[in-house]
């Protein structure tokens, strides 16, 4: 008992690190589970949303005031997304808000050249 207790609180320290490393490496890592740099998936391609916005600064800008719906251009253009909203403000909310918004916006335009 005692060992299988030791095999697992192991486990759960080298996956721990794995993560941290993998959050470091990509800030968009996990973005891409809803989003892929040319082909809209769950939420728009990356490409899609550097159109939009044109540079990294406005969309960490939009990012960084809250991720109102009406400040989604994405969103506003594409009915399909904003119907979407919900799921994308959640997703904002855990993996964006609070975070470097510049260098994940960063990693969105540079997933796309």
């Amino acid at each position: 008992m005692k060992k299988t207790l030791m095999i697992a609180a192991a486990a759960a320290v080298m996956m721990t690190g794995v993560a941290a490393t993998e959050a470091v490496a990509s800030p968009i890592g996990k973005c891409k589970a809803c989003h892929n740099a040319t082909k809209d998936k769950v939420g728009p391609a990356f490409a899609k949303v550097v159109a939009e916005y044109g540079s990294a600064e406005a969309l960490a800008a939009v990012w960084d005031s809250g991720f109102a719906v009406a400040d989604r251009k994405v969103a506003t253009k594409y009915p399909k997304f904003k119907k979407k909203a919900k799921i994308m403000t959640g997703q904002y909310k855990h993996l964006i808000k609070g975070k470097d918004t510049k260098a994940i916006a960063e990693a969105v335009f540079a997933s796309v050249k």
